[in-house]
């Protein structure tokens, strides 16, 4: 990874108590691109042995921060949408490669698909965002 940009999308990444808590890895990082990784636990699983919906969400939408935030400027989701594919199940090695598909003044849209080690797709997610203007390194204000 280089540059201040890609370092800034790095070091939020590296913030995401969220993410981390969850086990995910950042594996590739590039303008306007990202892959993430997450290994499915056991405790992520619902009452049918299913991997959690709103878990690949987030996996997903992972991906997605860290990828419309390779610019250097505070990038958030202004919405997304998810279709689940197939299940994940626990012990499943996930990868979400996100990309950017426009980007125009301060709104962008990204698409990430999940994938396990097989190759089979999990989840196709598309995420609009919103920069803020500001470095990344800027605290957010209380309205956004």
């Amino acid at each position: 990874m280089t540059g201040p940009a890609l370092r800034g999308a790095e070091r939020m990444f590296g913030r995401d108590g969220a993410s981390r808590s969850l086990g995910m890895e950042l594996e590739e990082v590039g303008p306007g691109r990202a892959v993430v990784t997450m290994t499915v636990r056991d405790d992520m699983v619902n009452g049918y042995g299913l991997l959690h919906g709103g878990l690949l969400a987030t996996l997903c939408d992972t991906a997605f921060s860290v990828a419309c935030n390779t610019y250097g400027e505070m990038t958030v989701a202004g919405g997304f949408d998810i279709t689940i594919l197939e299940a994940g199940h626990a012990g499943d090695r996930l990868r979400a490669h996100a990309a950017e598909r426009a980007r125009r003044g301060r709104s962008g849209l990204y698409d990430v698909t999940v994938t396990r080690e097989d190759g089979v797709v999990l989840a196709e997610f598309r995420g609009r965002s919103r920069s803020l203007g500001r470095p990344i390194d800027t605290p957010p204000t209380p309205a956004g």
